[in-house]
């Protein structure tokens, strides 16, 4: 066999042998078969599942059980919840691009209702709710392949769909990229969503849903992970200075538009609705019902940052409002505090006035523990921006709340200062104060839970306010 006849037989083999020798992402490409399997990690909100660490797809197996319960809603309010494993939002769902999720939902048998899931990751019909209709009692499984990576509501779609969402059945699934994301310090799950209760905002009790004013689209309640007050105090999320955070922020609506912001934080990347576009040095970004954002940005100075809705009423007034503390070290140079005060006296001086309350309907009076969790959340959303979180004022300008021997010598415990107003000169703990404090449209309930916050708190030692002491002082008997 001459040299000529010898290349034209190995030519084949050859080109044979450099095929099947080609890198294994080329096949990965090509090839849609997983390589291992796993059960998923799953976590409540504000935790988040550790990142995957292996390259190749693999088959990643998540069970979630439906629970109907009742739970709190709010201090002193409870509320038939409807839920994917047990709390608001539902558990996180980590996966990543390429793998195939093999999904049990299983319905408690305690429960009244059939439920079903829809993942907005998944490509198929109903986004896998045809295939997940689950009777009490029952487990129902389907799988799905995570094509495409980001950041995707679920929530149940059983007829009426609004009202199922609406009871709390919500939660998030992040696909990740076959590149992964950067690594960050601290990664949290936050959830926005709305309730239409029965009842008015606080009012004491058991509540259910209000289908009127879900079609009006009037929620009494806007909340961050289920309920008024989940991340405030010593629920809050905790970092320290120089870290860097990853929020995986969702909105399950079921109506509202949001506008999320970080009070005292810049976003230094968003990840819009969730995808793969990226922003960057964003303050407030919208996130709309049934969408997500990924928010990346690093903790320079110490405090509490504030979370919101930035349709305001929302935060303040529907319980809207999260809290990430930072601790460590001050950089001035980053944020130097209040550095100069100087007195401006415009022309009029008089008590500003706050439109005054509607009429209330009585609720039972609340203990001193009772009053004084409800009185701290309260006291955060209403007063601690003048007298700061823990009451220790602004010299010479808002008094100071902490060991304060004006508000402890005052016959009716302070309730006439947020009910009426104070103008004029005051002398708190040997230093003169002069300055206005507006009356506060807040109900008697609400100002016995603040005013009994304040006067244990900080060394403090004021016993409890009761909103019939309140109710007196309102009507000036």
């Amino acid at each position: 066999m001459n040299v000529k006849e010898l290349k034209a037989a190995f030519l084949p083999i050859f080109i044979l042998a450099v095929s099947s020798c080609s890198s294994p992402d080329a096949t990965s490409k090509k090839d849609d078969s997983v390589v291992g399997a796993y059960e998923a990690q799953l976590t409540d909100a504000p935790f988040v599942p550790a990142a995957a660490n292996y390259k190749y797809p693999e088959k990643v197996i998540v069970r979630l059980e439906v629970v109907e319960q009742v739970m709190r809603l709010a201090d002193g309010v409870e509320y038939n919840f409807w839920t994917f494993g047990g709390k608001v939002p539902g558990k996180f769902i980590r996966v990543r691009e390429g793998d195939e999720v093999e999904f049990y939902l299983s319905n408690h048998p305690n429960n009244k209702l059939p439920h079903n899931i829809d993942l907005h990751a998944v490509t198929g019909p109903g986004g896998g709710a045809e295939a997940s209709m689950t009777a009490p009692g029952h487990t129902t499984q389907f799988s799905f392949k995570a094509l495409n990576p980001g950041l995707y509501v679920y929530h149940c779609a059983t007829a009426p769909v609004g009202m199922h969402i609406a009871n709390g059945m919500y939660g998030l699934i992040l696909v990740e990229s076959e590149k992964g994301l950067p690594a960050v310090d601290k990664e949290f799950y936050v959830m926005q969503s709305e309730f239409y209760t029965k009842a008015k905002f606080g009012a004491a009790g058991l509540t259910s849903f209000d289908m009127g004013k879900a079609f009006n689209e009037q929620p009494d309640y806007v909340v961050f992970n289920g309920s008024v007050g989940a991340q405030m105090g010593e629920q809050s999320m905790q970092v320290k200075v120089g870290e860097t955070v990853r929020l995986y922020v969702g909105n399950a609506g079921p109506a509202l538009t949001s506008s999320f912001h970080v009070i005292g934080e810049i976003f230094d990347r968003v990840h819009i609705e969730g995808g793969s576009l990226i922003n960057e040095n964003v303050a407030t970004t919208l996130i709309p019902a049934g969408g997500a954002a990924i928010i990346e940005f690093k903790c320079e100075t110490p405090g509490s940052l504030t979370l919101v809705d930035h349709s305001i009423f929302r935060a303040f007034n529907k319980g809207a409002l999260a809290q990430i503390k930072v601790s460590g070290k001050e950089d001035h140079k980053v944020f130097s505090g209040k550095q100069k005060d100087m007195v401006y006296q415009p022309e009029g001086s008089a008590v500003q006035s706050i439109s005054k309350a509607g009429k209330e309907v009585p609720i039972p009076e609340k203990t001193l523990p009772e009053r004084n969790a409800s009185g701290k959340i309260l006291y955060a959303a209403n007063c601690a921006a003048c007298h700061q979180p823990e009451g220790e004022g602004l010299a010479g300008v808002f008094p100071p709340l902490a060991k304060s021997d004006y508000l402890m010598a005052l016959k009716d415990k302070g309730v006439s200062i947020p009910l009426h107003g104070l103008t004029g000169k005051i002398r708190v703990n040997g230093k003169d104060y002069d300055g206005i404090m507006p009356q506060m449209a807040l109900s008697n309930d609400e100002i016995a839970s603040i005013l009994t916050y304040v006067r244990n708190a900080w060394g403090n030692k004021g016993g409890l306010v009761t909103a019939a002491e309140v109710n007196k002082s309102r009507n000036g008997k």
